[in-house]
């Protein structure tokens, strides 16, 4: 892995601002300032760095007001979507951010594997083990993630696990919420601030059922599959060997009517599937945590 770079000082200036594209209500643009105020505080970071719109929102800032003190790290693994991963690489790069990625290992974890509903909680457990001798590397940076204040009430186990290990989520301590971090985005400028979320691949399956590579990589070419196809929000959730796709409720008629509907079924049954059907409820994110 490339050596990270010394930290200068601890606090400087900022390196150079995102020039805000868009105006923000008189609250919004107090909370942005507060995010880049707490963030220059710290003065050496490494952000736990998915490429989400969240924590690429962290990832900017620190970059923005930090420079060659702040480093975006992101933990790759079998339950990280390849595409995902080549945009975290390609948004850190529009960034300007110091990119590294480590391979984690939380497939050898039954903690992890089992799929128990506390799962989360073993895979930020797995990262932060990795994260945090990176961050003591660096100088002693600060390791902070990009939780916001609306994931403080769902079932996000992986957020105890992040607070063990001393990470802080400067998102959720400012009180922003998933629609500021996507408003205060397309401000700067940021050509992902509508990105849909994405959580992991892990995610599609009910809990209980045992993970595997083999089942991520089946997942994850099958969502491939559809996102080629214009169906940029979805999920293939797998229970068993059934796949169940999941679109925005706007997009079932579309996905039901496509004249690739024979080709999609060949496919998903190619991949290793044995029956495929269309959730006519539409794509409602965290559906498994249900019950």
């Amino acid at each position: 892995m490339t050596e990270v770079r010394p930290a200068k000082q601890a606090l400087r200036l900022p390196s150079r601002l995102f020039p805000q594209l868009e105006p923000l209500g008189e609250a919004d643009q107090r909370q942005l300032e507060s995010l880049r105020d707490q963030i220059r505080r710290w003065g050496r970071v490494c952000v736990a760095y998915s490429g989400g719109v969240d924590s690429a929102l962290v990832a900017a800032i620190a970059q923005e007001q930090l420079g060659a003190d702040a480093l975006a790290i992101t933990g790759v693994s079998p339950a990280l979507a390849p595409h995902l991963l080549r945009e975290a690489r390609l948004q850190a790069a529009w960034l300007g951010i110091q990119h590294k990625e480590v391979r984690t290992q939380e497939l050898a974890d039954p903690d992890y594997s089992n799929n128990p509903t506390d799962r989360c909680y073993a895979c930020k457990r797995e990262l932060h083990h990795h994260l945090g001798p990176l961050a003591a590397n660096a100088d002693g940076a600060q390791v902070i993630d990009g939780v916001n204040a609306d994931d403080l009430s769902d079932h996000r186990p992986g957020i105890r696990a992040a607070q063990e290990a001393g990470v802080c989520s400067p998102l959720a301590d400012l009180g922003i919420s998933k629609a500021q971090v996507r408003a205060f985005s397309k401000a700067l400028g940021f050509p992902w601030w509508d990105k849909p979320a994405q959580p992991c691949l892990a995610s599609r399956f009910p809990y209980g059922e045992v993970i595997s590579a083999e089942r991520l990589n089946r997942v994850a070419q099958a969502e491939a599959w559809l996102i080629e196809r214009g169906f940029s929000d979805v999920r293939v959730r797998s229970q068993g060997l059934s796949a169940r796709i999941e679109v925005s409720a706007n997009r079932i008629a579309d996905l039901a009517l496509h004249n690739e509907r024979e080709t999609l079924v060949e496919t998903f049954l190619a991949l290793g599937f044995t029956a495929v059907s269309l959730d006519l409820e539409g794509l409602i994110s965290g559906k498994l945590n249900r019950g």
